[in-house]
């Protein structure tokens, strides 16, 4: 068949640009660029994995589960149903979190990806500084097991540790970056989201706080005394956030950012930081 065809076959159940996306992916094409190879012939055995995969999409599942791939700050990563899907808010963390380090610390600093997941910002802070020392953690084993495939996929030297928040840390890092579960229990969220993704990785107590006042009550006894944590927040929780802060850290300087939908989407705690220089 040709790519001309394959899309109107995509284009009776989905949206265009999924259609291009899932094309582009298989084919090894910039979706942007398939219109200039309509006429290109696809061969049979793609042909029938484009095939699977539109059941799989028409069915509900999300395209980056289908496609097992999801692009993150220009990285390919693996995924799958055992981990939370990595969103653009995550990649706005990340650039902000690398940008800090780069100016604040030393290029073998130790970081600390909290809640790991699929190892995305771990693993892409590695990549853009390769002489970090950096631990991925989680709880979940099977999240865990996905990060693995990650770190040997993209070739990087990190190390990971299976732990409850710090329950298995055993040492103290200069840097504390962690996107935790932040959706209330009682929160409305997508029905694509709601019925796909592991809620061990989506929901927290204390209407989405939990894991924020776990981490923060606890937190100094794992870092050195000049450090930086790196939160991404649910965007109507930015002031209880800042509230438990104030309660658990001392002498602290705080910034806060919004994400580039102008929402309050990440919290930078410094300590013994001069933020002038």
């Amino acid at each position: 068949m040709k790519i001309e065809e394959l899309i109107c076959l995509g284009n009776k159940s989905l949206h265009k640009d999924q259609v291009k996306l899932l094309l582009g992916t298989l084919l090894n094409l910039n979706p942007l660029e398939i219109n200039l190879h309509l006429n290109d012939y696809v061969e049979e055995e793609i042909v029938k994995k484009y095939q699977d995969l539109l059941e799989c999409l028409k069915k509900g599942e999300p395209l980056q589960y289908a496609l097992k791939n999801v692009n993150f700050y220009g990285f390919d990563f693996y995924v799958d149903k055992r981990v939370l899907i990595p969103r653009f808010e995550t990649e706005e963390l990340v650039y902000n979190t690398d940008l800090y380090i780069k100016k604040y610390f030393s290029s073998n600093s130790k970081v600390l990806d909290l809640g790991t997941g699929t190892g995305c910002i771990g693993i892409t802070l590695k990549k853009l500084n390769p002489n970090l020392d950096i631990t991925l953690s989680d709880i979940s084993k099977d999240a865990l097991d996905v990060a693995l495939i990650n770190k040997e996929k993209l070739d990087v030297d990190v190390e990971i540790k299976e732990s409850d928040l710090f329950s298995n840390i055993n040492s103290k890092f200069d840097i504390l970056i962690s996107n935790p579960p932040y959706v209330a229990i009682d929160d409305e969220i997508d029905d694509l989201v709601k019925n796909n993704e592991p809620s061990i990785a989506l929901y927290s107590d204390n209407n989405g706080l939990s894991y924020y006042e776990r981490i923060l009550a606890t937190c100094e006894k794992y870092l050195n005394e000049k450090y930086l944590i790196a939160f991404e927040i649910g965007f109507s929780l930015q002031e209880e956030v800042l509230k438990l802060i104030n309660k658990y850290l001392k002498d602290v300087k705080v910034i806060t950012k919004k994400d580039m939908a102008l929402k309050d989407r990440m919290i930078f705690i410094f300590k013994n930081i001069d933020l002038s220089e």
